[in-house]
């Protein structure tokens, strides 16, 4: 399902409003969520307005994705969360590397950038990038998912 979601731009902050579009949830289901996931906290400013930031957006993705494609309840879904975290953390205990494809992937960028023109960008099938991630992949989306890699890494680093 999360195919049919669009792209998370390059931003910051989301309004809720937004984050509703970018996950296809509700804003009243969203702000039910952070009730019950201690995980999402956006920040609040001027009367109460929420501002998301990237890694809430694909955190609520993930539950999404567990409680509407994969079935969980809302106290399954938590469970899973916190074991991912939990697996997560003895991970980074045992000295294992956490995403150690993004790199690879920001090699994959700087080979595009080498072998595909600007002309070629949008549709091309000019570079391993594209062989690693599918076909029609544009530079512009590639390092999207690189910089949400990263980022991902750096939260679960931390």
């Amino acid at each position: 399902m999360e195919k049919d979601l669009p792209l998370i731009p390059a931003k910051r902050y989301f309004t809720i409003g937004e984050v509703s579009d970018l996950c296809g949830v509700k804003p009243h289901v969203l702000r039910y969520w952070e009730q019950e996931f201690t995980q999402l906290r956006p920040m609040k400013r001027r009367g109460n307005r929420r501002y998301y930031q990237h890694h809430e957006v694909l955190m609520i993705r993930r539950i999404r994705d567990l409680l509407y494609d994969e079935g969980f309840t809302i106290s399954g879904a938590r469970n899973k969360l916190q074991e991912v975290v939990q697996n997560e953390r003895d991970k980074r205990r045992n000295g294992e590397v956490l995403l150690e494809g993004v790199d690879d992937l920001g090699d994959a960028v700087d080979e595009f950038d080498t072998t595909a023109d600007t002309s070629e960008l949008d549709g091309a099938d000019t570079s391993i990038a594209f062989a690693a991630l599918g076909d029609g992949m544009s530079r512009q989306r590639l390092e999207i998912v690189r910089r949400e890699l990263t980022e991902i890494r750096d939260l679960l680093a931390a």
